[in-house]
């Protein structure tokens, strides 16, 4: 009895704290530190001029519906021009969303939320702010797809607005295009507006492609012009279909009329 007094004597401060750092630990294990984070918030609250953790979580919260609201007011303003820019126009069309488009195709292709059922069909020109965005290649009941004006296989009859220089345009896979003059020396100059031409057997003439970034006058075999496009391909939302009958499968110039007496 005496041994353990002493012993208890010597050692019941050590004994005490390693039953009191054993039972921490377990503390610890059990509730995943949650004692410690509270201990520590408790003591740290008078020093800390922020604020308390269910403020940050309603700040948190406040501050996601001011971003929704954000997108949705950019959302109707984007709504908005496409609606301003289609009540310029007699054409009848059909408003659709860009419901698809795939990463490996993302100059190529989009897919729209309107098909057969809303009277689409393939051959619909298919424009969005600023001018034309492509045709309608294929339809379901629900959606269609539209091959974009910045595809390679894409070619359309255009001109120049400004001197009426005829050539035509197809598609880059860095999602510009490049035209082709039918002229050797044409009437073109960085600005220019180029617009769809009546030679384009797939589109309506006059609808607005984009302008001129550069020209190669030496470029073979015909010269060529970067155009930079009117419409927005790269963050396409909204577009509108406009119904077209195409009058042949590819953009050419119309065929030579052979008169009397050629044939004779």
């Amino acid at each position: 009895m005496f041994t353990l007094r002493r012993w208890w004597d010597r050692y019941a401060v050590k004994a005490g704290l390693v039953v009191l750092a054993i039972g921490c630990a377990w503390t610890l294990r059990q509730t995943d530190g949650a004692l410690v984070y509270e201990a520590y918030q408790l003591l740290t609250r008078p020093l800390q001029p922020g604020l308390s953790r269910a403020e940050r979580l309603e700040n948190a919260y406040v501050l996601e519906l001011q971003e929704r609201v954000v997108e949705l007011e950019n959302q109707n303003q984007k709504l908005r021009e496409l609606i301003d820019y289609e009540s310029k126009t007699t054409r009848p069309s059909i408003l659709a969303a860009v419901i698809g488009r795939s990463a490996d195709n993302w100059w190529q292709q989009v897919t729209l939320n309107k098909g057969s059922r809303d009277q689409v069909k393939a051959g619909d020109v298919v424009t969005g702010p600023g001018g034309v965005i492509g045709r309608v290649v294929a339809t379901s009941a629900n959606t269609s797809r539209v091959l974009l004006v910045s595809d390679p296989t894409s070619q359309i009859g255009v001109k120049v607005s400004r001197s009426r220089s005829m050539g035509v345009v197809r598609g880059q896979s860095d999602g510009r295009i490049v035209m082709e003059f039918f002229d050797k020396v044409p009437d073109v100059k960085p600005g220019d507006v180029i617009v769809t031409s009546s030679y384009s057997r797939l589109f309506p003439k006059d609808i607005p492609v984009g302008r001129v970034e550069s020209i190669d006058l030496e470029k073979g075999p015909a010269p060529q012009a970067i155009i930079q496009l009117s419409s927005p391909l790269n963050i396409l939302e909204w577009a509108t279909i406009h119904p077209f009958e195409p009058i042949m499968d590819v953009d050419a110039p119309p065929a030579r009329i052979v008169d009397d007496e050629d044939e004779r």
